[in-house]
């Protein structure tokens, strides 16, 4: 088939993990798709906290790595900044959640891309029925479009790398929030390596400026603040990958959907419609939503809306509410628990302490915000 001379069903700007699903998941319905960039190298020391939801997605595309690259949390303790902690215990080995590693992940989306017949890679956009933009935060095409992003910066940037520690984190997940001079910062240590894996990524979200000095910083210099912050609980730990940083927002696109000059519709997804802060790792599973969502409206063209086109309203307008909807109670957490920790006053940092311990208290509260966060 001549793809250059040919419209496509579905063109997706942004070959990351969230379009590269999105591709898999639509291709699996006969739609021509066009997929707007390639591969990047595998530079990334980020690890995704995907949960049970990601999973069968991306186990249904054949997508899911396998150990080591997929580590199960069996158990995550967070402690507060003045002796607050709570504990989670995953009810399966299936575990609360999988750490997965990021370039491991990519390549997989990538290989399982490139021998499906239906999508076909492009370095800039053809036209299509409809177009989806997955292009990230700092999305170019929603900036064209006009699309208000409404945008909340906090006074943060968030330290990415990975350590070599010196005792074996037995898939443990390990989050402190802290107070220094003054100012939040909030660590987790996520388990990489499988079972027996002295690996950790982590995920440090500073202020602004300290992080900035840490990027620059030598990486003994650093990974001596790690431990110091980590609390020795695994050990010294070694920084093994480089160090990434980047500015933390809560985000909202004000439109999803909508139409080009030339009367194509396009919707959006992923980092390019919302932004969360990483506290809750919960990134990616929302992206991973989006196109789940929108991949289960649109195959209702194989039954009872075949008469509609692709780029029917009916189709984009319910994708978005239900997607609006679906992350209100994500949203609201992640601001609402960085909220609360960056207060400064002392009355609120005891009630939120008390808070945690309390909760930590009652097993059917703690059961469900645990099978929330794993679905």
């Amino acid at each position: 088939m001549d793809y250059m001379s040919s419209s496509f069903d579905i063109c997706i700007r942004g070959s990351g993990v969230v379009g590269s699903t999105l591709a898999l998941l639509l291709a699996r319905q006969r739609l021509r798709v066009a997929l707007v960039g390639h591969p990047a190298p595998a530079t990334d020391v980020r690890a995704f906290a995907l949960n049970a939801h990601s999973r069968e997605i991306l186990s249904e595309l054949r997508c899911w790595p396998e150990p080591p690259h997929a580590t199960a949390v069996q158990s995550m303790q967070v402690w507060g900044d003045a002796g607050g902690q709570v504990q989670f215990q995953a009810p399966t080995l299936n575990g609360l959640t999988h750490i997965v590693d990021v370039p491991a992940l990519e390549q997989m989306l990538s290989q399982a891309v490139h021998f499906q017949t239906e999508i076909q890679r492009f370095d800039s956009a053809p036209e299509a029925t409809l177009t989806v933009v997955c292009e990230g935060r700092n999305s170019q095409t929603r900036k064209e479009l006009g699309v208000s992003y409404n945008s909340m910066p906090y006074a943060q940037h968030a330290l990415a790398t990975r350590v070599q520690c010196d005792k074996p984190h037995r898939q443990q997940a390990l989050q402190w929030f802290s107070r220094s001079q003054g100012e939040l910062d909030i660590l987790a240590l996520l388990p990489l390596g499988g079972n027996a894996g002295q690996e950790a990524a982590v995920v440090w979200s500073l202020p602004s400026a300290r992080a900035l000095a840490l990027e620059q910083s030598a990486a003994d210099d650093v990974a001596q603040a790690l431990s110091q912050a980590s609390q020795q609980v695994l050990g010294h730990l070694k920084i093994i990958a480089p160090i990434q940083v980047w500015p933390l927002q809560l985000a909202q696109a004000l439109q999803w959907s909508g139409h080009f000059d030339n009367g194509r519709s396009w919707v959006l997804a992923g980092d390019a419609a919302h932004s969360v802060h990483p506290l809750a790792g919960m990134g990616l599973n929302l992206g991973l939503a989006d196109v789940s969502e929108l991949a289960s409206v649109l195959k209702e063209r194989e039954t009872s809306a075949y008469w509609r086109p692709l780029d029917d309203p009916y189709f984009l307008r319910r994708y978005e509410r239900a997607r609006k909807a679906g992350m209100q109670a994500t949203w609201l957490a992640c601001d609402g628990l960085q909220r609360l920790f960056n207060h400064p006053n002392p009355m609120l940092q005891s009630l939120r302490n008390w808070g945690l311990n309390g909760f930590n208290q009652i097993a059917p509260l703690k059961q469900w915000a645990m099978q929330m966060a794993m679905h």
